[in-house]
């Protein structure tokens, strides 16, 4: 409390002086008057008690510590070499990157953002800036470089994360993408781009895991599918389908295949028939198979369908500087 009654007596002391300076109109000096009556009485504090006072008087406090607020001022902008007409600069070409991003001139973009890089290279959003225009150049190894810059001066910067997501991603590392992703979810919670992009690297790593199925279908879920086992199984009963698949087994479909699309002799070839050997038969076999399942099930086949497409990533899911 002696701390506080030091304070208080200090702000006595000051108001004491205005009151004797005569500069006041008789309304305000009255309102300092009852002002140092209410100081007195809340914080106990008398002036004749020189104890509590302090060397330096309240102006004198107060224009000391305005200057060292000024000098810490002064230290910031010189930081590291830079000083404030640096600094602005920077932000002026870091403007001008951002302006050529926004008509897709991504390689002047790269030029004004490391122009930029030059001047400040403590700002982690020109590395991050650049970072989007080298992705959009197909230079994703220098977007990670620039996004690893920008992470170490700002390990805070979500952006950069998410920027760090995408390119890695573009170089089919979709493990680490998910993990930047899951880190600049981590910082901005409600950032729609970045769940859209967690999902799609979510689906491509789980495509090209060694346990996933041909062509980006989940193979152990489809297996597990009742329908498309139940139509699978159906379609095996088939005289038609089984004659096709004894055919695939005994490579009957490429003597068939070679005997000529004029049908030619050996009945039961498949009509249509192209030469070109074994292949052209696998080829045609599989083409009925498809079709008898499309027949026995459209709505199943139409769901894997939609399975397949959508784990295309979006073209849009991009963030701009």
């Amino acid at each position: 409390m002696t701390d506080h009654k030091r304070l208080a007596f200090s702000i006595i002391r000051f108001l004491h002086q205005q009151l004797q300076s005569g500069n006041l109109s008789s309304g305000a000096q009255e309102s300092l008057e009852v002002a140092v009556q209410c100081l007195e009485t809340a914080f106990e504090v008398s002036t004749d008690d020189q104890s509590l006072a302090v060397p330096l008087t309240l102006p004198e406090i107060f224009a000391s510590a305005a200057a060292d607020d000024k000098s810490q001022v002064n230290n910031d902008a010189t930081k590291n070499g830079v000083s404030e007409e640096q600094r602005a600069e920077a932000e002026r070409l870091k403007t001008d990157g951002n302006d050529h991003m926004k008509v897709e001139n991504y390689a002047a973009a790269v030029e004004f953002y490391s122009k930029a890089i030059g001047i400040n290279p403590q700002n982690a959003v020109y590395y991050c800036n650049r970072a989007a225009a080298l992705s959009k150049l197909g230079n994703y190894a220098g977007a990670v470089q620039d996004c690893e810059r920008a992470i170490g001066i700002d390990p805070n910067y979500s952006k950069a994360y998410g920027r760090m997501g995408l390119a890695l991603a573009s170089l089919n590392k979709y493990t680490e993408a998910v993990t930047f992703y899951k880190k600049a979810l981590e910082l901005d919670p409600d950032n729609d781009t970045y769940k859209a992009n967690l999902k799609v690297a979510e689906d491509k790593m789980d495509a090209t895991s060694p346990t996933a199925g041909m062509g980006g279908v989940d193979l152990a879920g489809l297996l597990s599918n009742p329908g498309f086992m139940n139509m699978a199984s159906s379609l095996m009963t088939n005289p038609q389908v089984q004659q096709m698949m004894s055919g695939m087994m005994s490579g009957a479909y490429g003597e068939m295949a070679g005997t000529g699309a004029g049908g030619g002799a050996g009945g039961g070839g498949v009509p249509g028939a192209a030469q070109g050997g074994d292949l052209s038969g696998l080829i045609q076999a599989g083409q009925q198979f498809a079709q008898q399942m499309q027949q026995q099930n459209p709505e199943l086949i139409e769901q894997l369908r939609s399975q397949i497409r959508n784990r295309t990533p979006s073209a849009g899911n991009e963030e701009q500087p």
